[in-house]
């Protein structure tokens, strides 16, 4: 099984931190967590606003692989306020509604000053 580094080259959005934006392995597409960044600088406003651009980050990683938001069978989700699950989950089913993945959601500290961080797996069957 070969496995694909994306971003492991110092082009990870935050610069050159020892992590891939994603590794893909045998199908599947593991992504980092993705914040609300846009153009190196965090989306400011209310959690609807930053869940959107966390949202479109992870779709750029997911494209760049070669995958879609069709693909994701698993999020990882962190709240910097737990008061914020609805409105987060009226976002996320904007961009997942018609086929939802596994999901996990918990509240956290956030090491960057944002209110929500999102991560996903996502397979696609190998070509042969």
């Amino acid at each position: 099984m070969s496995i694909r580094r994306i971003g492991a080259d110092g082009a990870n959005k935050a610069g050159s931190l020892p992590f891939a934006r994603a590794v893909e392995a045998g199908g599947w597409l593991h992504v980092s967590g993705q914040v609300p960044m846009h153009d190196g600088e965090l989306v400011t406003g209310d959690i609807a606003a930053q869940a959107r651009q966390a949202i479109r980050n992870l779709i750029v990683v997911l494209s760049e692989a070669g995958y879609g938001p069709e693909h994701v069978v698993r999020c990882g989700v962190w709240l910097d306020d737990a008061r914020d699950f609805a409105a987060f989950n009226a976002v996320f089913r904007e961009f997942f509604g018609q086929n939802p993945p596994a999901r996990s959601c918990v509240q956290s500290r956030m090491v960057v000053d944002c209110k929500v961080e999102i991560d996903c797996v996502a397979y696609k069957a190998p070509h042969p």
